[in-house]
């Protein structure tokens, strides 16, 4: 029905959004009642002209009286429905929302006016208004019930929209546009919750806070970032306390699953999980530790920030401010009569080499590093001025690992690929190991998708999923590793042993 009234009216269809606000100064002067009788509204400023939704563009009476309200300004039509009209306007009164949605509390910062001037002083909210205190509430509420990982607050000046974006599964996403009058309130509000210091806008600061929910308490961490034309950017990272997911639910394939368990259980080694930022590595570690997380073992573990607690495990949170940083947390652990040491990240040659004598003086060792794949990280280690001969000793195995978007599963579908599109997937498997899987290019092949629904907010995608690549440590990789071989000739052996690398992983699920 949107696509018929937008090509017979030649210009876009809008349906109702409770995320699109129109704007307050546009709505100024402008008679809510009238509106509604009229079925229009200025929706949002766009290339210099204002949007307008009406239920029909082409009646010139009511064309005649937008001009004349909007004083002539250009102006850019959208078609929607009456009902989405009204309910945008309902929204811009602060009625039928919710007591806490979005659309109210933003209500109520315009019926708390914001003066006509828009200096920096006297036309602004005030960071401890009710209100702003809601929004920023709301904001971080709104979050947690998307499953976003981090929350950007982006202004660009009182004349412009500030944009608040989400990123959720690994993509940022619109969430909401708060007038740029209410910037500095927002910011200064979240700075307050982080026990920063507002008055200082010229410079880059990091704190963080507990934020309590009905049912649970999450945590933020904040960093804000004075940008061009006197603006400050908030970014905030969630860090809600993550369950422990247990190693048979982490989605490995068949083989992977066996060789990380076998080597979880050895009494004394190396295990190293790699990969970048985001990427799933502490939730796999805390996996395996769980896994061997047993009454006779000792397990301690240093961690910025502590982000997964577990019973049974001495969890340690490092303060490099202080100089107590990861090779100090593993210097003490070492007095402190362990079976398994688990270190956050190996970020520099003292802590690696600690690592790699903990892991040779009878202790099991699990640790991160941002590498890009298994095979580099060996050379990473040895470019860091560890020992290879040690090395090679010490290491158990290395995990690599990312997280791919996971298709909805509301909306999956199967479809019958391009013969193009096979012969990618072949080109990326490799043509050798591919043909092991004996699937040929036929009526029968098939792939999914998702078409995009409600639950997954017409993307398509819900949720993400690790791929693994797994690298055992064998006598014949070892030898590789402390003669200093080239990472080709590493990664045919391992492949020869039965690695898949990160994309047969991916493909194969």
């Amino acid at each position: 029905m949107g696509v018929a009234l937008s090509q017979f009216y030649e210009c876009p269809f809008v349906e109702y959004d409770e995320r699109i606000l129109p704007p307050p100064d546009l709505l100024k002067g402008l008679r809510l009642e009238y509106l509604r009788r009229n079925f229009w509204l200025p929706l949002r400023r766009e290339d210099g002209a204002i949007v307008v939704l009406i239920d029909n563009p082409q009646d010139l009476q009511r064309v005649d009286s937008v001009s004349q309200a909007l004083k002539n300004r250009k102006v850019k039509w959208a078609v929607g429905l009456r009902k989405d009209i009204l309910m945008f306007l309902n929204q811009a009164g602060g009625e039928g929302a919710g007591k806490d949605s979005i659309g109210t509390i933003l209500g109520d910062l315009r019926a708390e006016d914001v003066a006509d001037t828009l200096d920096v002083g006297a036309g602004e909210l005030d960071e401890n208004d009710s209100a702003v205190i809601r929004l920023a509430n709301q904001i971080i509420v709104d979050a947690y019930k998307a499953r976003a990982s981090d929350i950007h607050i982006e202004p660009y000046g009182a004349q412009r929209d500030t944009v608040i974006r989400y990123r959720i599964d690994g993509g940022c996403a619109e969430y909401q546009k708060i007038p740029g009058a209410y910037r500095r309130a927002i910011v200064a509000r979240i700075k307050i919750m982080a026990q920063l210091d507002i008055a200082e806008r010229r410079k880059p600061q990091d704190g963080k806070f507990k934020f309590k929910l009905n049912d649970r308490e999450i945590e933020l961490r904040v960093a804000t970032i004075p940008t061009a034309n006197q603006n400050e950017d908030v970014v905030m990272r969630v860090l809600s306390s993550s369950e422990l997911i247990p190693l048979d639910k982490v989605d490995m394939t068949p083989r992977n699953l066996r060789e990380i368990k076998k080597i979880a259980e050895k009494p004394y080694g190396l295990i190293l999980c790699v990969g970048p930022t985001g990427s799933g590595k502490t939730t796999t570690l805390h996996s395996l530790l769980g896994h061997i997380n047993k009454p006779e073992r000792k397990i301690w573990t240093a961690e910025d920030p502590v982000e997964i607690t577990q019973y049974g495990l001495r969890q340690v949170q490092v303060m490099p401010k202080i100089g107590f940083d990861f090779a100090a947390a593993m210097r003490a652990f070492l007095r402190a009569d362990p079976d398994v040491i688990m270190v956050g990240e190996m970020r520099d040659e003292e802590t690696a080499s600690t690592g790699i004598e903990a892991s040779l003086t009878g202790h099991l060792v699990f640790s991160t590093l941002h590498t890009n794949s298994a095979v580099e990280t060996v050379v990473r280690l040895l470019d860091m001025g560890c020992d290879s001969f040690n090395f090679a000793d010490a290491l158990l195995g290395i995990m690599g690992q990312r997280l791919v978007k996971r298709i909805c599963p509301d909306c999956k579908s199967e479809y019958h690929p391009e013969r193009a599109e096979y012969d990618e997937l072949v080109e990326a498997f490799g043509e050798q190991a591919f043909a092991q899987l004996n699937l040929k290019y036929d009526e029968s092949f098939v792939l999914h998708r998702g078409k995009g629904c409600a639950s997954c907010a017409k993307t398509g995608y819900r949720g993400r999923v690790g791929i693994h690549e797994l690298l055992i440590a064998t006598d014949e990789i070892k030898r590789l590793i402390q003669t200093k071989a080239r990472v080709a000739e590493m990664l045919e052996q391992a492949k020869a042993e039965g690695m898949t690398t990160l994309v047969q992983d991916g493909v194969l699920k």
